[in-house]
């Protein structure tokens, strides 16, 4: 049965701030590149700061992982006279495309007419993501966490990577692949931090920080703001963009998963895993659709391994397929024909969080916007459908696919 809502709200606007290496956005705050990116979104969908009556946040609210946003303040810096719908999903950058679902719930509802989600970052020197875990103060999970060394999202996540090579002979070299595959999209992204091509020697050379992840197996460490604007179908019609149609979206997990950050209770083979089975199983029910029909894939690319397992994860190709997947050249976006390389589907054609910034997971709606609209930079030719991912760092995860008008 296809999903009730089915192409009944779309994302009419989207907004963003320039991007900046950690720190480098000071004296700005957090709030005011908040504000920029929802104004341009408004700015984009054709419509007025006044018309936005609801938001749609995700990870708890917060602004990056150190702050909260209270819709108040919001409220009194844009001149919004109300508004009639703030609610956030849990987990970090899990829920990113799930703030969509999120928006379209309220929207469904009637609770609101206007629905933005925005994420702010500030990576000051007390609120650096990369060592997070290790300046949190001790409790049950963190005393486990912090003796062992694992005191940032890398080292977490290398358990896993490893995990997977010992599984299903899984190289480095296919982590390598990932980051060159999505390194060679923004040499014409004016906003990307990473622009330069990457070759394997570079790769091959950068300092390990958490066996088996180099350097540039890590995301971007990066701040500024991002803002999209949900409504319904019939009011985007109105609005000054082609709707991107919310074909179906899903945010969830199973807990055989566990929370991968922390608890490391997940039997074989969910301890090699990106914890997306569960909402990829539902975003196909919902949709129809299977990993065939997209157009172009925009994987939550935190760090290189997390890609090769969600493309197992969402059918793109069998599970312990993923390194001659990858190697295969099958991520790759070719710029001649606008389509992908040996019938592959592109992946993270804006270059991702390794390469133009990592904003939580939401330059990742972005780009699926962007690409549906036919107005990307680095364009999928006839691109219908764009599936983009949130998460995974623990449970809940999300998955989300734009159709085109």
């Amino acid at each position: 049965m296809p999903w009730a809502h089915q192409d009944k709200t779309a994302i009419v606007g989207v907004g963003a701030t320039d991007y900046y290496v950690r720190g480098h956005s000071y004296p700005r705050t957090v709030y005011e590149m908040s504000c920029e990116a929802i104004l341009k979104a408004c700015d984009d969908a054709g419509i007025s700061i006044k018309d936005i009556d609801g938001f749609a946040y995700y990870s708890s609210a917060s602004q990056g992982y150190t702050g909260k946003f209270e819709s108040s303040t919001f409220m009194e810096m844009l001149g919004m006279p109300h508004v009639s719908f703030s609610a956030t999903l849990t987990s970090g950058g899990g829920g990113s495309v799930g703030a969509v679902g999120l928006a379209t719930a309220a929207l469904m509802n009637e609770d609101c007419k206007y629905c933005v989600t925005v994420m702010g970052l500030q990576q000051l020197p007390h609120a650096r993501l990369g060592t997070v875990f290790g300046k949190m103060n001790a409790d049950p999970e963190n005393s486990f966490l912090q003796p062992s060394g694992l005191v940032g999202p890398g080292h977490l996540m290398s358990v896993l990577a490893r995990r997977h090579m010992y599984l299903y002979g899984t190289t480095q070299d296919a982590f390598g692949e990932v980051a060159m595959a999505t390194r060679a999209n923004t040499a014409n992204r004016p906003k990307a931090i990473r622009k330069k091509p990457l070759t394997q020697e570079e790769y091959d050379t950068s300092p390990m920080l958490a066996d088996p992840l180099r350097r540039l197996d890590f995301c971007l460490e990066t701040d500024g703001a991002v803002a999209v604007i949900t409504t319904t179908a019939d009011r985007a019609k109105d609005c000054r963009q082609k709707p991107a149609y919310v074909h179906a979206v899903a945010h969830g997990g199973q807990r055989e998963w566990g929370r991968a950050f922390t608890w490391y209770g997940m039997p074989d083979p969910y301890f090699a895993h990106a914890g997306h089975s569960f909402p990829a199983s539902r975003v196909w029910a919902q949709s129809g659709l299977s990993a065939k029909d997209m157009d172009v894939a925009l994987l939550y690319d935190h760090f290189t391994p997390m890609v090769l397992m969600q493309l197992e994860e969402y059918g793109f190709c069998e599970r312990g397929e993923g390194n001659d997947y990858v190697l295969s050249g099958k991520l790759r976006y070719d710029q001649a024909t606008g389509k992908g390389v040996n019938g592959g589907t592109p992946v993270n054609t804006h270059g991702g969080n390794l390469n133009e910034a990592y904003i939580i997971g939401m330059t990742h709606v972005l780009e699926a916007v962007e690409q549906v609209r036919g107005t990307a930079i680095s364009q999928v030719k006839d691109c219908e459908f764009a599936l983009a991912t949130g998460g995974p760092a623990s449970l809940p995860t999300s998955s989300l696919i734009l159709r085109s008008a």
